[in-house]
């Protein structure tokens, strides 16, 4: 769509492996001063400090990291020329508190004259805030005073200097040394190695602390820097998100969308990338300019993929610096070409069209993927796997065929060998306990419609009859305030259709929504908190804003329409064009609400191609819009011009973003309006009795928001099969993509189970935002007793060498399903209502049960 033979050697050999793991165990600290963090980079460590200024603690990556967040406090600023502390250091604590800080970081390594000053206001601060930790870099000779009050030490090139008088305090002791850039690859190794020797946490970074710098443990790369044109087009419904964010997040990577208008960012501060992706619809004004940005990123060893084009107008001396050469074809006989040359990339939904292009490329020192000879033998390479990355052009990119974009090239197997990515255990926001998630949210649009069938009621009575009470699993309700209030569109409906939205409030299956109060059309048109009419419902006496829109329509949900028993509505669903900017986002996370909608994904059995499946979400600065699982009943119904049953169509989509991959949950999502005729209300039915046959795990709509919100901050870091994954606070699963993938249970402590499905090995694990998982290729997990699958999500897992108990609770009535060892027994309190035994499979299954404890004692 457009838009080891003897012991000694044995024993050696365990040694190295268990070192190994236990490298990923061993304590780390990272300090970052510059802009636009990045949490996937910082997160894995234990120590993360970080200036405040440049801190944005709004963002879903600070919530999640927030705990081991220091924030760094100058406090020698605050000595005057007597070595006496000022007030001032008391007000720039309270507004970093006030910002969202909970622990910091005291520098304060000039001499006082008087160390007890600063000692009692340590000790002050501690009593004050007794819940927050306290890193400390100062003089060391008063630290005997004052350890009980602090958490780490900060020393600063300790590395020849004698520890043992701080070591004996028993705290952690962070020291940094510092090196120049180029040397730091090359020389942290070693450096590391001798600071862990005395027993500190080593942190190797250069002066300014602008650099993701090296410590015991380091993250993955995940985000791929993405060059983009937005002078004219917004990035949503540009080909480099659209097509480009999907086959890189389902390998665990995250997409960050830069604007070229802004100009070409600093080579120097792009190691943080696992790559960089040029798709560009312009070429850059200065040629040689960005060639040569291009070779400093080469350089760096940094790999750059081209996709469509190369950024700038087609030079022989350009791209001969890339080791491509251009030769120009003769115009008369570029139809009569034949190919030479197709890997198994090519060809991935249509084959290559043999278009006329007169110049042709032929790469040095490159993998060919494609190559054609005209009847001249003249040869021509549109896409290569080269030294520096990779690049694909003209007709082996994608075709375009009745308006719909088939990739030519596999992208999954292009992207992963052209940026030489990693296999990663993926963060996988489809899937929990091994069931895929089942979400509904409605939009609220047209709660008034008059039912065909019955003009005495409207669409929201048979919503709330037909929908919300019949299906008792949970459903996510929004309302569009002009639509309901009694200054709104429909006076002299308002007290019946309030009536009508208290009442699908008082269900324990709903939970309320914003749908704004104006439902905005163009949320890209809004200017200095302004929306012209024209692109809004049209409310008398009306002035726009965006906090109307958001902030208070929340609040009069939740004072006028949500009874007192039941959770607070804290969500916003988009409207319109759904593609609000900066602005709308900011105040979204600023109060800590959440949002969805957007994304096209509506691919069917007549459209089955990977271009109509939408990534998870958007980044716009530090923010995130999460997109939908499926497209709406308006698009399934030609903008509900018919037919009426259209959105059935939704269950193929469902099928198709399951198999051969699974990337997206089900999630049934369609308008109030729904409930107005027959046909439309049928489809709504037939949807929701296929979907409660499915393999599923019910949750709210705000759930699944959290989960997709922690995929673009989760921090990876691996030693051959052994991986440490943080920042899962709401995700619960990570995907191994193998078919009968293994872990060990005895290393991976918070692992709960795993799921074999087609060709992917889901691996649930519990509550714990930290995990240790090892890879295990001896398939050891068969004789171990784990989850399989169940429709609800773990609620608390204690566990020893021989004895598990598993809390559940879900929102529907549970089913479970185990493989047991043959010297282990399951116990169910309550007791099952059905149990199923199948050799070393267990399935149980409850009756108005949502919450159960199970107990695994083995022998």
């Amino acid at each position: 769509m457009k838009h080891l033979c003897c012991s000694k050697f044995i024993f050696l050999a365990v040694f190295f492996v268990n070192s190994l793991f236990a490298s990923l165990h061993d304590k780390s600290a990272i300090f970052y001063y510059g802009k636009n963090i990045s949490y996937p980079m910082v997160g894995i460590h234990d120590y993360i400090v970080v200036k405040a200024k440049n801190t944005n603690t709004y963002s879903h990556g600070f919530n999640v990291y927030k705990n081991k967040i220091y924030a760094k406090v100058n406090v020698n600023k605050y000595i005057e020329s007597e070595y006496t502390l000022t007030s001032e250091l008391e007000i720039d604590i309270e507004e970093k508190i006030e910002q969202g800080f909970v622990n910091f970081l005291f520098d304060a390594d000039k001499i006082l004259d008087d160390q007890k000053e600063l000692a009692l206001f340590i000790e002050k601060f501690h009593k004050n805030h007794p819940t927050f930790k306290l890193m400390l870099h100062s003089d060391l000779k008063f630290m005997n005073s004052i350890s009980p009050f602090v958490d780490v030490l900060l020393v600063e090139e300790y590395l020849k200097k004698d520890i043992k008088e701080i070591e004996s305090l028993g705290l952690d002791i962070i020291d940094i040394e510092f090196e120049f850039e180029e040397n730091l690859k090359k020389n942290s190794e070693k450096i590391i190695k001798k600071i862990k020797n005395k027993k500190m946490i080593p942190y190797i970074t250069n002066k300014t602390f602008d650099i993701y710098g090296k410590s015991s443990k380091n993250a993955i790369k995940r985000e791929i820097f993405t060059l983009i044109n937005e002078s004219k087009i917004d990035r949503m419904v540009q080909s480099p998100h659209q097509h480009g964010a999907l086959p890189l997040e389902y390998m665990g990577y995250i997409q960050t969308l830069y604007d070229i208008n802004k100009g070409l960012p600093d080579t120097n501060k792009m190691d943080r990338y696992a790559g960089v992706l040029i798709w560009l619809d312009i070429n850059y004004s200065d040629s040689s300019k960005f060639i040569k940005w291009i070779k400093s990123l080469i350089n760096r060893n940094i790999k750059v993929v081209f996709m469509g084009n190369f950024g700038v107008n087609i030079d022989k001396f350009l791209l001969k610096q890339l080791n491509i050469e251009i030769i120009d074809s003769d115009h008369t006989i570029t139809s009569r070409k034949r190919i030479i040359t197709q890997d198994e990339m090519i060809g991935f939904e249509s084959e290559p069209s043999l278009n006329e292009n007169s110049l042709y490329l032929v790469p040095k020192k490159a993998k060919p993927l494609y190559t054609y000879e005209d009847t001249h033998h003249l040869k021509s390479v549109p896409s290569a796997i080269t030294q520096w990355g990779g690049y694909v052009m003209y007709e082996s990119l994608m075709v375009e065929f009745n308006e719909e974009n088939l990739w030519v090239i596999d992208p999954f197997k292009f992207f992963k060998e052209a940026f030489r990515l990693k296999t990663l255990l993926v963060p996988d926001t489809t899937t929990e306990n091994g069931n895929r998630f089942l979400f509904t949210h409605i939009d609220g649009d047209g709660i008034m419609n008059y039912v065909e069938s019955n003009p005495k009621l409207v669409s929201g009575d048979i919503i709330l009859k037909e929908i919300l009470k019949k299906y008792k699993i949970p459903h996510s309700v929004s309302v569009i305030g002009a639509e309901i209030d009694p200054a709104g569109l429909f006076p002299k409906l308002s007290e019946r259709l309030i009536n009508v939205a208290k009442e699908m409030y008082k269900l324990d299956n709903v939970e309320a929504v914003t749908h704004t109060f104006t439902h905005p059309f163009k949320w890209d048109k809004i200017v200095n908190n302004h929306l012209k009419k024209k692109y809004r419902l049209k409310v008398k006496h009306y002035d726009f804003s965006l906090e109307r829109e958001i902030t208070q329509s929340l609040d009069e949900i939740n004072k006028d329409l949500v009874p007192p028993n039941r959770p607070k509505a804290k969500t916003v669903f988009w409207t319109g064009n759904c593609m609000p900017q900066i602005n709308a986002l900011e105040l979204v996370y600023k109060n800590r609400f959440l949002n969805i909608n957007g994304g096209d994904t509506f691919i069917t059995n007549a459209n089955p191609w990977l271009s109509n499946i939408a990534p998870i979400g958007l980044e716009r600065g530090d923010y995130y819009q999460i997109y939908t699982g499926a497209q709406n009943e308006n698009i399934y119904t030609h903008d509900w011009l018919g037919p009426f049953w259209g959105f059935k169509k939704v269950v193929q989509t469902f099928k198709l973003t399951n198999s051969p991959r699974r990337f997206k949950p089900i999630d049934i999502y369609y308008h109030l309006y729904s409930g107005s005729k027959i046909a439309s209300l049928n489809a709504l039915k037939y949807v929701f009795d296929w979907a409660i046959k499915q393999d599923v795990i019910p949750i709210y709509t705000s759930t699944y928001i959290l989960k997709a919100m922690d995929y673009f901050t989760v921090s990876l870091a691996n030693n051959k099969n052994s991986w440490l994954i943080d920042g899962m606070q709401n995700l619960r699963t990570v995907r191994l993509e193998e078919e009968k993938g293994s872990i060990n249970f005895k290393k991976s402590t918070t692992a709960l189970g795993l799921k074999h499905f087609e060709n992917h090995t889901y691996i649930s694990l519990d509550n714990n935002f930290k995990h240790f998982i090892k890879i295990d290729t001896k398939k050891s997990y068969q004789n171990k007793t784990y989850l399989i699958s169940s429709n609800a999500k773990i609620e608390e897992y204690n566990y020893d060498r021989k004895n598990k108990k598993m809390v559940f609770k879900g929102e529907v009535d549970l089913k479970l399903y185990f493989h047991i060892s043959k010297d282990c027994k399951i116990d169910s309190f309550p007791k099952e209502d059905r149990r199923v035994q199948d050799k070393r499979d267990l399935y149980l299954e409850y009756k108005n049960r949502k919450k159960v404890s199970i107990d695994v004692s083995c022998r």
